[in-house]
């Protein structure tokens, strides 16, 4: 994907984002409040339309696509895992008005989500009649991956797809989405806030901020080397309880500027704590500072030493 958005008589609200995304690879996009991470999903399936640039999927620009052949073709794992009213047939075989119940038993039980429907009520006929009302938030996004998977899809976008979960429950929903990923060789675009969930599921990971892609590196090398100050400070602001020098839980100050009016320059100088001048006045350039790790930053911080 390569391209702005912007909301009618306004700044852009996502700004030069060039991401390549690689057949079966998990990429990983984190940002705070306002960076715009939801909106840089939702133009994949186009529920926006780019303003400039262009969105492709398979190396086609997704405006080639009828929506009914990109619904079939990019899948969506949303954060509140709503069911909309009827039964769990009709949610899983949403999309797909055609689909048998042979097609949908199987997609519910390649999301593990079958032995749950299942302690419902006996035999497929009631599975398939059951409210989806009656279902726990695990289970109820379990039928949320069914329903994305009764497509078929080869490319799969969550977005905050495990953050209204408990923390058990969290990782049963991540492991199944790599199993799944093994299995029927999946790609995902993987959209949280949550630093340990991206770093353990993500091969690559980006970093957005007001709009704009600040940093784009292996997931590991981001967690080892930040070279973007955001990135160190979102590093910086996660609690841990091990032993690392007695690290000091560090929090960003300062608000976050409006995304429809951001600052001039860099978009983060008024937060960062290695401002001077330039980034004030000049956009900083996307930049690859080591084999696939880019970023966007006049001070970009020095790697740390080799232990």
């Amino acid at each position: 994907v390569c391209f702005k958005y912007k909301k009618t008589g306004k700044k852009n609200v996502i700004d030069n984002i060039n991401l390549h995304i690689n057949s079966g690879e998990i990429v990983g996009i984190i940002g705070g409040t306002g960076s715009a991470k939801t909106t840089l999903v939702q133009m994949i399936p186009r529920l926006y339309d780019v303003t400039e640039g262009v969105v492709k999927v398979g190396g086609r620009p997704v405006t080639d696509y009828t929506l009914k052949n990109l619904r079939d073709s990019v899948a969506m794992v949303l954060q509140k895992n709503t069911l909309f009213s009827g039964t769990v047939r009709e949610n899983i075989a949403f999309g797909k008005d055609d689909a048998t119940d042979d097609e949908v038993i199987q997609a519910a039980k390649t999301a593990s989500a079958h032995s749950f429907i299942m302690r419902l009520a006996e035999g497929y006929n009631t599975m398939l009649t059951g409210d989806g009302a009656n279902l726990s938030g695990g289970q109820r996004q379990r039928i949320c991956i069914a329903t994305a998977l009764a497509l078929q899809p080869k490319f799969v976008v969550c977005d905050e797809a495990v953050s209204a979960l408990d923390v058990s429950i969290q990782a049963q929903i991540i492991n199944l989405l790599q199993d799944l990923k093994e299995k029927q060789d999946l790609t995902y675009l993987f959209i949280t806030h949550d630093l340990s969930v991206v770093k353990y599921i993500s091969d690559r990971i980006g970093v957005m901020y007001l709009g704009n892609m600040v940093e784009l590196a292996d997931s590991q090398e981001i967690f080892d080397n930040p070279v973007h100050p955001y990135t160190e400070a979102l590093l910086n602001a996660i609690p841990t309880t091990e032993d690392e020098g007695h690290k000091d839980l560090q929090i960003l100050e300062g608000d976050i500027p409006s995304p429809v009016n951001p600052p001039k320059g860099c978009k983060f100088h008024t937060r960062c704590a290695y401002c001077t001048e330039i980034c004030k006045q000049v956009v900083p350039e996307w930049e690859e500072v080591s084999p696939n790790h880019f970023v966007a930053c006049h001070h970009k911080l020095t790697k740390k030493a080799e232990a």
